[in-house]
Formats: C-alpha cells, sequence, structure tokens
C-alpha cells in the first residue's frame, strides 16, 4: 500500500499531459508578464497596512530589517520553485512538482492546502479590496445599505455584495484568457506601483530622522492573549516570543510574511508560458526582488514620517501623511490601495484554479473539470465553480480569524517544495533542467528550515485549523482521489 501512496509521476508524463487537446492550456505568457502577475499579487494590504501595524506593535523602525528577513526566506523558497518551473513547466505549481518528487499522496496533501490558502487569500483580499472601496464611495456621499455591507451588527446578518461582485468579475475575466487577464493586471500594476512609487517620494521629504531612534526598541514581553503569542515557539526553544527586540524583528517578520504571499503563484502559469524554461526564473526571482525593494523603502519612509509608537493600525500610510499635514496623500494612498487589491484577487484565484485543474487532470478529483474551453482553452469549469463559491465566502464572511492560514498554508508549501529539489536531483539527476538552484542541498535546507522557523511563530489555534483541513483532505483522498488516480490506473493496466 506504501509503493501506491509515494508512487511519483514522471515528469515526462506530466508534460506529455499538457499536450492532450481536450487538456491543453494555451501558451501566451511572456517573462514581463509573469513579472508582472508577480508583482501584482504580491503588493496588496501589506505594503498599505502592515508596515505601520507591526511597526508600532513588534518592531519599531526595524521593521524594515523584517520585510528583508521575510524576503530573504522566501527569496530561499524563490530559487526552489525556480528550479522546478523551469524544470517541470505544468500546471499546478508545487502539487505538480511534488507529485514528480514526493509521491502522490504528498502531492494531494500540498494541493489540499494550495486550494484552501488561494481561496481563503482570494475571499480575504475581496473583504479587503470592498472596505477601500465603501471608504471612498463614503467620501463622495454615496452610502451602500448595512445589509449588504457584510456588516450589520444588529441583525448578525450582512452580505458584502462588493466582495462578492468583484470576485464574480474576476472569474469571467480568467474564463476568458490569460493574455486577457495578464493586460488587465499590466494596467492594474501600473497604477499600483505609480502610488507605491508615489509614497515613497513624496514621503522622502517629511522624514525626521529622530523618528529612527532606537532603530531596534528594547524588548518586552508580548502581551497574555497576544494574537501572535506562539506557545508552540516557548515550548520547543523555551522562550517567549518578544515584541521589539532582535527577536521582535523575527516576530514582525512572521507577520509581513503575508505581504509577500503569491510569488509561488507564478509558479502555477507555467504551463501557459512560451518559454518556461527561460522565462519563469526570470519571472519568480524579479517580481520578489522588485517587491522587496518597494516594502523597505516604504517601511523606511513611514517609520521616519511618524515615531512608531504614533502610527495607526488602520491605515498608518494614509495618517502618517495627515499628521506632517498632508491630507491629499490618504486619498491617493486608499485610491492605489482599492485598484491594487483587485489584481491580487485575480492571481490567487488563477493560482487556485490551476492547481485544481492539474489534480483533476491526474484524476485526483473529477476529471470533468479538467476539460478546457473549446474556444478560450482556459479551465473554465473549475474557474467558474471555484469564482461562485470564493464569492460566496467573501459575501457572508469576514475570515479575519482564518487569515493566517494562508500564511501557514504558503510555508507548508514552501517546505515541500524545498525538499523536492533535493530529492528530484538525486532521483533524476538526468533531467534537462533551464535554471539550478545554488548550493543543493545547502540552500533548500536552509529555505525548509527557515519557513518553519516562521510556522513556529504562528499561533497555535492557527496549527489547529490547519490540522483539521489536511485531515479533511485525507480522508478525501482515501475515499475518492486514491481510487481514480490516473497515475495509479495507467500502472494497473500496465500490470495486466
Amino acid at each position: 500500500m506504501s509503493s501506491t501512496l509515494f508512487r511519483t509521476k514522471k515528469v515526462e508524463q506530466s508534460i506529455l499531459d499538457t499536450e492532450e487537446p481536450e487538456h491543453a492550456l494555451k501558451k501566451s505568457l511572456s517573462a514581463l508578464d509573469l513579472t508582472v502577475f508577480g508583482v501584482g499579487v504580491i503588493i496588496g494590504t501589506g505594503i498599505f497596512v502592515l508596515t505601520g501595524k507591526v511597526a508600532k506593535e513588534n518592531a519599531g523602525p526595524s521593521v524594515a530589517l523584517a520585510f528583508i528577513v521575510a524576503g530573504v526566506v522566501c527569496g530561499l523558497a524563490a530559487l526552489c520553485y525556480a528550479e522546478f518551473a523551469s524544470t517541470v513547466p505544468v500546471a499546478g505549481s508545487a502539487y505538480t512538482f511534488s507529485y514528480a518528487s514526493l509521491g502522490e499522496l504528498p502531492a494531494w496533501i500540498i494541493g489540499w492546502d494550495l486550494v484552501l490558502e488561494f481561496a481563503l487569500g482570494t475571499a480575504v483580499v475581496a473583504v479587503g479590496w470592498s472596505g477601500y472601496v465603501r471608504s471612498l464611495l463614503d467620501n463622495a456621499g454615496w452610502h451602500l445599505p448595512v445589509s449588504l455591507s457584510g456588516r450589520d451588527g444588529a441583525t448578525g446578518f450582512g452580505f458584502d455584495i462588493l466582495a462578492a461582485a468583484l470576485v464574480l468579475v474576476l472569474t469571467v475575466i480568467l474564463v476568458l484568457g490569460m493574455k486577457l487577464s495578464a493586460r488587465v493586471t499590466s494596467v492594474v500594476v501600473a497604477i499600483k506601483v505609480a502610488v507605491v512609487l508615489i509614497v515613497i517620494i513624496a514621503g522622502a521629504f517629511f522624514i525626521t530622522a529622530d523618528n529612527y531612534k532606537p532603530f531596534i526598541p528594547k524588548a518586552q514581553a508580548q502581551e497574555a492573549g497576544s494574537s501572535l503569542q506562539s506557545p508552540l515557539v516557548q515550548l520547543m526553544f523555551g522562550y517567549t516570543p518578544t515584541d521589539f527586540g532582535v527577536m521582535g524583528i523575527f516576530t514582525a517578520a512572521s507577520v509581513v510574511f503575508f505581504a509577500f504571499i503569491g510569488f509561488d503563484v507564478v509558479a502555477t502559469a507555467a504551463e501557459e508560458t512560451k518559454n518556461p524554461q527561460r522565462d519563469m526564473p526570470r519571472g519568480i526571482l524579479g517580481s520578489l526582488i522588485i517587491c522587496t525593494t518597494l516594502y523597505v523603502a516604504v517601511s523606511i519612509v513611514v517609520t521616519g514620517m511618524q515615531r512608531y509608537s504614533e502610527l495607526s493600525i488602520d491605515a498608518p500610510l494614509a495618517d502618517a501623511f495627515k499628521a506632517t499635514g498632508h491630507p491629499w496623500y490618504a486619498g491617493v494612498i486608499s485610491f492605489g490601495a482599492a485598484v491594487g487589491l483587485t489584481t491580487v484577487c485575480l492571481i490567487l484565484l488563477l493560482g487556485q484554479t490551476r492547481v485544481f485543474f492539474a489534480m483533476s487532470r491526474d484524476g485526483l478529483l473529477p476529471r470533468f473539470f479538467s476539460v478546457v474551453h473549446p474556444r478560450f482553452k482556459t479551465p473554465y469549469r473549475p474557474t467558474i465553480l471555484l469564482g461562485g463559491i470564493i464569492a460566496i465566502l467573501a459575501g457572508f464572511t469576514s475570515l479575519s480569524e482564518l487569515a493566517e492560514l494562508v500564511n501557514i498554508g504558503t510555508l507548508f508549501a514552501f517546505v515541500v517544495v524545498a525538499l523536492g529539489v533535493v530529492i528530484l536531483r538525486r532521483t533524476r539527476p538526468d533531467l534537462p533542467r533551464a535554471f539550478r538552484t545554488p548550493l543543493v542541498p545547502f540552500i533548500p535546507i536552509l529555505s525548509v528550515l527557515a519557513s518553519l522557523w516562521l510556522m513556529l511563530n504562528l499561533p497555535a489555534e492557527t496549527w489547529l485549523r490547519f490540522a483539521a483541513w489536511m485531515v479533511i483532505g485525507i480522508i478525501v483522498y482515501f475515499a475518492y482521489g486514491r481510487s481514480h488516480s490516473r497515475l495509479g490506473r495507467q500502472e494497473e493496466a500496465g500490470v495486466q
């Protein structure tokens, strides 16, 4: 039985499956498209909200170092993703990579994990987008009924019509084709990056050097009941996580990591890339470098404009400009955030549908969902299904408590991909690799340790929810996936 659970799918077979007309996606993306996708999904609420929140509560001005730490963790994983995406240019990202290296059950587990990660990520961001748009509408004198804003405290019922509508519109765009999605993303990303640059350049003129003192505030124990307090770290390493101080930087890094989520989604589009061997590494690493640079610059500017202890939590960048007597920039920032979040939702939804499509093509989910549209060559069935479910989810739920599941899900995927690189190097050294992760196995092992460290800094409740979802996934695999596995049926036919 164990041999069937860990049977691997040959890379050659995965690539061959992409050539079946009924299940083949259209190749239309370039390195620039992939980089734009990466920047589009990474830059979201993190840069507009988390920067000030974490500076005030966890790291002070050294939040810039926290972004660098999180960026390094992502960079280690990105090197592993780049090798896999150029070697196995097939939809599915970490799921497909795991199937080629670790085996079917681990692949199913990571695929199930990614479905949750991208679904929650899309819904959470859609709700955040809705909040920004409602704020802009309120400023213009237009007010939505409370029952359609998802926040009716009187009746306990409400439907966030804006969040649901956004997901449905993006679903239609994804069905119509990847090139259209890339064009829409390019326009929106250009606006979003322009707003970020305005914040950096304008804010630089209002920096006060004294606000950086001390750059690393004195450490203090986290307050009891803190949402960041992790009994796992205390149990395993014998100390309580701190706010501020050197360890506060790592605590902050585990939070701002959410702002980097998305570069791995680029790998899900490998099958739709014209030259994946060349363009995948460029798109993944290029987008991560650009976003890390912007994040560090913004964090330096905002903590220089206003003392970290005085930063607001809800809208730190906008309020920092207000504090310096320039409220006009607050509107620009809100506009940039609202526009920018549309691409985050679009690309997270894209990633989820591609993972679902890949699992379906392998028979681990119903093959009905692996048929592409005859005209648009997109996986329209899972796109419509998942888009509808996420629209309802975003409409009825704020998901604030579940947002950290996105973090742990992504970090878990990083661990699996890094291990997969080491294993595939040993089991298939003959494979042509257009991009090779340097210093194997040192870099992958470092990636695993860094990801596990950030996972341990997440709350215990997050681990429990994650474990519950994994248990459900294993049940589904044994109830359906294992008996319908296309690879398993091919092996049975070969034996017969």
